[in-house]
């Protein structure tokens, strides 16, 4: 026979009212309260009945999480942390990516034919600000922006700091002694606040240095993708006299830089150093291995489901802004040498 709430409040010797608050993701449960019901549920081989659980709270048990690309390795870690994050506080994830398309993404924002099915939303758009300050807070459900938006205090946010990642992956490059460094990321076009913010941190760390932000060596790339980076790595080659170092707006792009440098004949980094953003996996491992900025994603997934699971129990809690931190990583791709 299956295990019941009761029989896991009797084996763990609680309530089965703190059972419940387990389960249904409850965040006012002590660690070592929840860490013994968790142990029991365990034990006991407990499965919630979904369809109970929803006639009992009115909730499904259920996260949403929105990307633009799923197949971005930046994405897919922070979805993997965050279906880690989210199972602590007794909630599964369902994630849907947008593919850029930004009907979709009001759409999803805005709740139209989700709104039944989850009990709160973890979004990372590609939406501008004006396109968010469209959407009615009061009309949506609980929801968490992740990403790089100006908090204007009707959503939750966890946010990074772009301006200082850009301006420290910069200043990298320049303590380095590199002096002649060019940007792969921009998108003048659009207003989107990840590439806004990285170029105005890696123009302020050139001025602080006494350097000009050259237009000339600042590339475009309508994706963050390694074939954008390939061939914005390879035009800004032919520039003379050629950069001697490359800041990259994400890991991909910088991984394609790095293979256009050396299908140009020239060496990374006693040629040319580069640095990226996200510190993803593959970076890592690669030859040379990718200096980067290195985001933590296991603090944006813990932040983003505590706060989305506090905001469905309150949803009258005051909004809240969480900043990311953030660390450089030196490796072989700018200083030659392994990590320690």
């Amino acid at each position: 026979m299956a295990a019941t709430l009761r029989d896991v409040a009797e084996h763990a010797k609680v309530s089965v009212r703190t059972v419940s608050n387990v389960v249904s993701g409850y965040t006012h449960v002590s660690p070592g309260m929840r860490e013994r019901v968790q142990l029991a549920i365990e034990e006991l081989d407990y499965r919630p009945n979904p369809v109970a659980r929803t006639l009992r709270t009115g909730r499904t048990g259920l996260l949403a999480l929105v990307v633009p690309e799923i197949d971005v390795p930046y994405f897919s870690e922070l979805a993997r942390d965050v279906i880690n994050a989210a199972a602590r506080v007794g909630y599964q994830v369902m994630i849907d990516q947008t593919g850029h398309d930004h009907d979709r993404e009001q759409d999803l924002l805005r709740g139209a034919d989700r709104s039944m099915l989850f009990d709160g939303m973890l979004f990372a758009p590609l939406a501008t600000e004006d396109e968010l300050v469209d959407v009615n807070a009061s009309q949506t459900m609980p929801l968490i922006l992740l990403g790089e938006h100006t908090f204007d205090g009707r959503f939750d946010h966890v946010a990074i700091d772009n301006v200082q990642a850009a301006h420290d992956a910069t200043s990298h490059l320049l303590q380095l002694g590199r002096r002649r460094i060019a940007a792969i990321g921009a998108q003048p076009k659009e207003h989107y606040a990840t590439p806004l913010q990285r170029t105005e941190g890696f123009s302020k760390a050139l001025n602080e240095a006494g350097l000009a932000h050259e237009p000339a060596l600042v590339r475009t790339a309508a994706h963050y993708s390694r074939a954008d980076g390939y061939a914005a790595a390879a035009s800004l080659l032919t520039e003379s006299p050629r950069p001697d170092a490359v800041f990259c707006y994400s890991d991909l792009l910088a991984m394609g830089a790095v293979r256009a440098i050396f299908d140009a004949g020239l060496r990374v980094p006693e040629d040319v150093a580069v640095i990226g953003i996200d510190d993803i996996e593959e970076g890592r491992y690669a030859r040379p291995s990718l200096s980067t900025v290195s985001l933590d994603t296991p603090y944006i997934a813990e932040q983003a489901v505590a706060r989305i699971a506090a905001r469905i129990e309150d949803p009258d809690l005051p909004t809240k802004e969480i900043v990311a931190p953030h660390s450089l990583i030196a490796r072989e791709s700018t200083s030659g040498k392994r990590p320690e």
